[in-house]
């Protein structure tokens, strides 16, 4: 799939980035390449292939480090809220902005 020079003018615009015609000429091949490299990426099979954790773990055993889930701070909601000008039921109660 290549891209003519109408394309990159769109994308330009979509991406509200003003491009002058040598940028735009400039631009053409670039993103041609990236769109090749994709579509090689693309017809590798992969099926198979498990998904790595990490890069790493395609050259050495990698251990997944993950913490406990465990509760590590306790509840200090009232603390916090004593400052607020107006609580209700553990809530802030802030004023209306929208009519």
């Amino acid at each position: 799939m290549a891209l003519t020079p109408q394309d990159v003018s769109r994308i330009a615009h979509l991406a509200r980035l003003e491009l002058s015609e040598p940028e735009r000429a400039a631009l053409l091949p670039q993103l041609n390449g990236f769109f090749r490299i994709v579509e090689q990426m693309s017809a590798v099979d992969t099926s198979g292939v498990e998904p790595l954790y990490t890069p790493l773990s395609a050259v050495q055993e990698v251990a997944a480090r993950l913490r406990d889930d465990a509760v590590t701070e306790s509840d200090a909601r009232a603390l916090n809220q004593r400052s607020a000008p107006a609580v209700e039921d553990g809530l802030f109660l802030v004023p209306k902005v929208i009519e």
